[in-house]
């Protein structure tokens, strides 16, 4: 398995989250979601970004509204709905949980890997 394609499916797994939670703040543009994906070093396509809008609109997790723009046509900037406000703390909840949980299984192994080569070169040592 290629490490690109288990790094994608890792990004389009929060990725969801991560979009939220700029969302949370206030209204947004999408434009500006864009970016704020890029400087945390997340690789994020209009084509992905667009149709998840969508279905979180239709989801009635976000609501948006036109707003008229000095440069070019009208721009859609997207908040949270109640609902919207709920699914993002269980989201939260969830990812907070889930790395947690991953953090300790990472440090345990990490620990344990240290350990049998601390063990393995006491032992070559004699």
């Amino acid at each position: 398995m290629k490490v690109e394609n288990i790094q994608s499916q890792m990004r389009k797994g929060v990725l969801e989250y991560c979009i939220l939670s700029i969302i949370k703040k206030g209204e947004v543009y999408p434009g500006d979601i864009m970016e704020e994906v890029k400087n945390a070093g997340l690789h994020l396509f209009e084509g992905t970004l667009y149709p998840l809008l969508n279905r979180l609109k239709n989801a009635d997790i976000l609501s948006y509204r036109w707003v008229e723009s000095t440069e070019g046509p009208p721009r859609k900037y997207f908040s949270l709905t109640e609902k919207g406000a709920e699914f993002y703390a269980l989201l939260e909840s969830t990812w907070n949980e889930l790395s947690a949980s991953v953090d300790i299984l990472t440090s345990k192994n990490s620990e344990q890997e240290s350990d049998e080569v601390k063990d393995e070169s006491a032992s070559t040592d004699l």
